[in-house]
């Protein structure tokens, strides 16, 4: 097995699990058998143009990752370690300040609708996006500040998975495997609740009104309305989404009153 194959069948086990997705549910979603994927993941299958088409849709990862060609963007937290620079195409460095307004917006938002059986993760992550882009365009200044990439299924914050990882570790929060309508899901459940000394008045209003608009749509359906929205149509996929294409936005997602320039 050559090392890009190996790549390959390593990085589909280890985002499939992570996702907590069964082989039967992922196989399902790239139309081949269980023991087809199986076969990938062991690297026994060589895996045809389509079907890696579909896992990277499947797994909102692209192509070139699953592959080895290119490299995801390295996340580094306040006090984490620092790669050389030589190693990475792209790092995202998230200062402490930022980190404790993601933990505490994150917490807020779970413990307002983190229960609801549609929120699991990609609800969250469209909560996210909403919350940081929304501010954004109103105030035209950061809320999280949280850098979100175009992928398939919508806007994704690169920052999520470590941020999680050290609120887990830390006892903030609690990852839950579930079920909604028969689909896996990922849920979190808070553990403590936000300090709200760190959220304004205005920034909690704000995050309130994205949640009433949107905590009660499912995942496809908010991944579909973020869709629409310009800031995920001007983006490259796979690139980072650019905080200033807000501006641009139309009617049902911008926020603010712009004056008329006829």
């Amino acid at each position: 097995m050559d090392a890009t194959h190996q790549q390959l069948a390593h990085r589909v086990k280890a985002l499939r699990e992570d996702k907590g997705l069964s082989q039967e549910t992922l196989a399902r979603k790239i139309g081949i058998s269980r023991s087809a994927l199986s076969q990938i993941e062991t690297g026994d299958r060589r895996v045809t143009t389509d079907e890696l088409a579909k896992l990277s849709e499947a797994l909102t990862t692209p192509a070139g990752v699953l592959l080895g060609t290119e490299t995801e963007p390295e996340v580094c937290l306040a006090r984490d370690a620092m790669p050389a620079a030589a190693e990475l195409p792209m790092r995202i460095n998230v200062p402490q300040k930022n980190l404790a307004k993601f933990r505490e917006v994150l917490l807020y938002v779970l413990g307002r609708v983190g229960s609801l059986p549609n929120v699991g993760e990609t609800v969250i992550y469209k909560l996210l996006y909403f919350i940081d882009f929304d501010y954004y365009e109103q105030y035209e200044e950061q809320l999280i500040g949280a850098t979100y990439i175009r992928n398939k299924f919508g806007p994704t914050p690169v920052e999520f998975g470590k941020v999680v990882e050290r609120m887990e570790r830390s006892g903030e929060l609690e990852r839950v495997r579930s079920t909604f309508y028969k689909y896996p899901q990922t849920k979190y459940l808070p553990r403590r609740a936000p300090d709200l000394t760190v959220l304004s008045a205005q920034e909690q209003t704000l995050i309130d009104d994205v949640l009433a608009r949107f905590s009660s749509m499912t995942a496809a359906q908010l991944s579909a309305y973020s869709h629409g929205d310009f800031p995920w149509r001007a983006t490259t996929p796979g690139k980072a989404i650019e905080y200033e294409t807000v501006f641009y936005r139309i009617a049902p997602y911008s926020r603010r009153e712009y004056p008329d320039t006829d």
